[in-house]
């Protein structure tokens, strides 16, 4: 069984959806970045949240066969084309999360850049999970 925790310094508030800093210990997997297309590399939708759903779907699949699930996630990096658009769909990114990744433990970071390789991508998901031994 994975085993990792979040750290929290004395008096800090507790982070809304993400952590500050967890510690694990297994095997670490390292996914690349997982934009917003489909298996086939189709985009469905130019929607920054539908691609979002799509990307943690990818990042979902590729844990689950590197043997991983969800709770095993303890770092991601979100790359957003566009800050305001990323913030404007946070209520159904975050129904996203919900439904694909389930939990908030995870230490994470977004940020905004000013393009991504594929000119369709609106976010890029990197991930760092850590599966039993």
């Amino acid at each position: 069984m994975t085993q990792h925790q979040v750290v929290l310094p004395e008096g800090w508030p507790r982070p809304r959806g993400y952590a500050n800093a967890v510690i694990a210990r297994g095997r670490l997997l390292s996914i690349a970045g997982m934009i917003g297309w489909d298996a086939q590399g189709q985009f469905h939708s130019d929607d920054f949240a539908a691609q979002a759903w799509q990307a943690l779907r990818n990042v979902a699949d590729v844990l689950a066969a590197a043997g991983g699930k969800p709770e095993h996630i303890v770092r991601m990096t979100w790359y957003v084309t566009d800050k305001r658009e990323y913030l404007a769909a946070g209520q159904r990114v975050g129904q996203a999360f919900r439904e694909l990744i389930g939990h908030y433990d995870v230490a994470m970071t977004a940020v905004e850049v000013k393009a991504l390789i594929e000119d369709r991508a609106k976010v890029e998901i990197e991930v760092t999970a850590v599966l039993p031994d």
